[in-house]
Parts: structure tokens; sequence; C-alpha cells
């Protein structure tokens, strides 16, 4: 009797527990359906400018292998000079000590710098992780000597701060035998040869990749963003697009994903012609569309020509091409996503540091004309760009004209004009233009309001 009582005791947990467990699903599934993509896309359309970090053991050789210097970003070390997936381990991720490392300091340089989210990357095409994963050793915690959950340390940080904690996620990985490609048995096949498959990829993919993106989305609490990357090798396919797009957002509902989850979707496109699936946003990387993009979209973009860590790249762009870059891209409906390749030891480089207050200080003075601004409804004057919000105009001047009058389309009827800067200082205007002071009152970007 007592047997039967236990059994059924048993049975009863049991039952409750899938009862349980089907409401939840149930319940996500429901407000995955009650969730509007526009109600998802709010925040980041607001938002305009993120922080990119790409960082991880490669930081150490700093794209330089005795004595020769990697062709591109530093972060493709691997794959460009030839590492072994042994030598990888045992040089570059066994001495992969941050101890400068400091959350809290990197999310305040990109508040400061007037960012709103940050995008790390929790595993690069390298394969080593930056966080504490249950799925592998080949991660921060078990290989390499720092002993501390990079991602976890970062997303706190993000929360406290308020700003928006995303990862950006490689399909590709050099390190795992299921994902790279079977001719090159003691080393990764990275870019050798793309048309070679590898057929045991989709147990890789089942039983590795998303098995860790589902623990990036658990542990780590609200994730504004997942930004997948390496969508190109011919082993991905569309259908697992679908399925890890759709993974995540029963997982987290409110959560954003990049156009390179989708196959073959790698660029600027977002959703093609017919409307298929592709993700939430575009991505050019390294451009800004000439006219913009018809959905959705985010220029990614690196300071100097690295993604990485590379100290022989002093191609530094100016802090007046970012700010103007920045501006450019929110007059086309767009998001800056601009990166930092944090060193070894776990510092922004300097001219990093130095560009993103420089923004930081331009965007406390004019941040009005870019958060919640919408694009330009007018074609591009000679003289800068035009952003947009109800009832007012943001002319932002890159280049002060000579004789000192603004020239703006003829569609803006003009109710009253001023220094954004100095909100107390109108302006005159007549049918010829908007009569401006003297000299310019920044170098990059000079903003004037205008009220419709």
């Amino acid at each position: 009797m007592k047997k039967a009582t236990n059994y059924l005791l048993v049975a009863l947990i049991l039952i409750g527990s899938a009862c349980q467990q089907k409401a939840k699903e149930e319940s996500q599934a429901e407000e995955v359906a009650a969730i509007s993509d526009d109600e998802r896309m709010a925040w980041w359309r607001d938002a305009k400018f993120g922080m990119f970090i790409h960082w991880g053991a490669y930081a150490v050789p700093g794209g330089e292998r005795n004595g020769e210097v990697c062709k591109g970003g530093a972060e493709w070390i691997m794959d460009k000079l030839d590492y072994t997936i042994e030598d990888y381990e045992n040089q570059v991720v066994a001495n992969f000590n941050p101890t400068q490392f400091d959350a809290k300091k990197w999310v305040g340089m990109a508040k400061d710098a007037g960012m709103k989210y940050i995008v790390i990357t929790s595993k690069h095409h390298d394969g080593f992780c930056l966080w504490d994963s249950e799925v592998t050793d080949y991660d921060i915690m078990d290989s390499s000597p720092f002993k501390r959950d990079i991602i976890k340390e970062l997303s706190v940080a993000c929360k406290e701060a308020g700003i928006k904690f995303c990862f950006y996620h490689s399909i590709v990985d050099w390190h795992h035998p299921q994902a790279q490609a079977p001719l090159y048995p003691n080393y990764n096949a990275g870019q050798k040869d793309q048309s070679v498959f590898n057929p045991e990829f989709p147990k890789y993919y089942e039983n590795y990749l998303k098995p860790q993106v589902k623990e990036l989305l658990t542990n780590y609490g609200d994730v504004g963003v997942v930004w997948f990357d390496g969508d190109w090798i011919p082993d991905y396919t569309t259908e697992m697009g679908k399925e890890m797009y759709n993974m995540i957002l029963e997982m987290q509902p409110r959560t954003i994903v990049n156009n390179r989850v989708d196959k073959g979707r790698n660029g600027m496109e977002g959703m093609d012609k017919e409307g298929n699936f592709a993700g939430d946003f575009g991505t050019p990387e390294q451009e800004i569309p000439a006219t913009g993009i018809d959905e959705d979209w985010e220029s990614c973009m690196t300071m100097n020509g690295s993604w990485g860590y590379k100290p022989s790249d002093t191609n530094w762009k100016s802090s007046e091409d970012l700010i103007q870059k920045l501006v450019d891209i929110v007059s086309k409906g767009g998001n800056f996503l601009l990166n930092i390749g944090p060193d070894p030891q776990g510092l922004f480089p300097p001219e990093s540091v130095e560009r993103l207050s420089d923004m930081g200080d331009w965007i406390d003075v004019n941040g009005e004309a870019l958060y919640g601004a919408s694009a330009s409804p007018y074609d591009r004057p000679e003289w800068g760009r035009y952003t947009a919000k109800e009832g007012v105009i943001y002319a932002h001047v890159f280049d002060w004209p000579e004789d000192g009058v603004l020239k703006i389309n003829s569609e803006i009827k003009v109710k009253k004009a001023s220094l954004l800067a100095d909100g107390t200082q109108v302006l005159s205007f007549d049918e010829s233009g908007i009569a401006l002071p003297a000299e310019a009152v920044d170098g990059a970007v000079s903003v004037i309001k205008i009220e419709l």
C-alpha cells in the first residue's frame, strides 16, 4: 500500500511538472504572438548609436606572428597566419590573461560616448568562448588563466548603467571538428576552401551551436540583440537560420536578431522582395548605403582597419569623420555600431578612448537631433545632412557656408531657427535661407534646429 502511494505521489509530481512546463511554453508562445515587431524594435530604432567590441584570445598576438603581420582584421590571425589548433591553444589562448579588464569602465566609456547598447563577441571564428560554457572547456574559465566570466561581468555592468546588453556569436568555428571542413584534419579550414562541406556540421549545429546560444539567453539576463556572423559557410542552411531565429524569440520574445542568422543574408539586405525570412535588420559592413535601405539597418564599422586589436594598424579615422558618419547614417534611417578592439590586458586603445570622448562631447550638445530622430524627408543638401522629428527639422552643417547663408530645401517652411548648441540664439531667415553666425559652432558638425 505504501509503495502504491509513493508511485501515485511520483506520478502526480511528474504530471504537475509537465503541466507547469506546458503552461510555461504556452505563456511564452502567447508573449511572442502578443509582441509586435514594432514593439520589439522600438528601443533599437531610437538608440541610433551602439558599441561593437571584438575581443578574445586573438588580442594576444595582435595580428602579428613571428614578425609577419596578417592581412585584414587581427581577429582572423588563426586563419591568416596558419595556426594549427594545438598551436593556437598553447600560444594564444593559454596566454590570454586580461587582468586590467573592468566591465564598469568599459560600459562607462560607452555611456559617456552616447552609446545606448553594447554588442560583445561571445565567440568569434576561432571558437574561443568568453563565458563559462557548460558545452565545452574551450572557454575563458577552463582554457585561459583568467578564470572570470567576461560575459557575466559585462551583462551586469550594462544592466546597472541602463545600457542594452547584446552579444555577437559566430556560426563559424575553426576549433570544432564538426564545424571546420574535414580536408584539414590538423588545421582549421577557415577560408581556405569555402566549397568544402563537413557532413557532421548538423551535429555541431544541434549539439554545440544551439546549446551555446541557449546558455547565453538563459544565464545573462535580458539580451537586446543577438548578432550572428559566419552565415556564408556552405554547411549552414536557411532552415537552420529560421529555426535559430524562432528559438531565440521563444526564449526571449523581445530580443532582436540581425539578418546574418539567415543563410546568405550577409550585408545590406534584410527582407528580400518576396518578404522571406531574413532576421530583423540589415548589416552593411564598413560602408554606408548611399540612400539608406528600405527596412531597418545598422552600419558596423571599425575606427581603424581591424576589428580585433592590431597595434600595427595606425590608420585611424578622425573624430570629425566618425561624427559625420554617425550623422550621415542617422539621416538615412540607420544605426551606427562602432567597433572597439581592446588590447590583451583588457584596455581600450588610447586612440579609441580619445575618439569616444570627442563623440560623447558632441552628442552631449547635439543628441536631441539624433536619438529618436527619423531619416531626412528631403534630398541630401550639399552642406551636410537633415534629420527629422515631428514638427522639427535638424540641419547638420558639415561645411559652413562662406556667405553666411544656409540654403535649405524649399519645402521646409520655417517658423523658428536657432542653434541647437545655444537655443537662446535665434537666427533670422527669409526666402534665401537662414542667416548664420560668421563661424561654425562646431568643427565637425554644427546643428541648426528648424521649427516648422
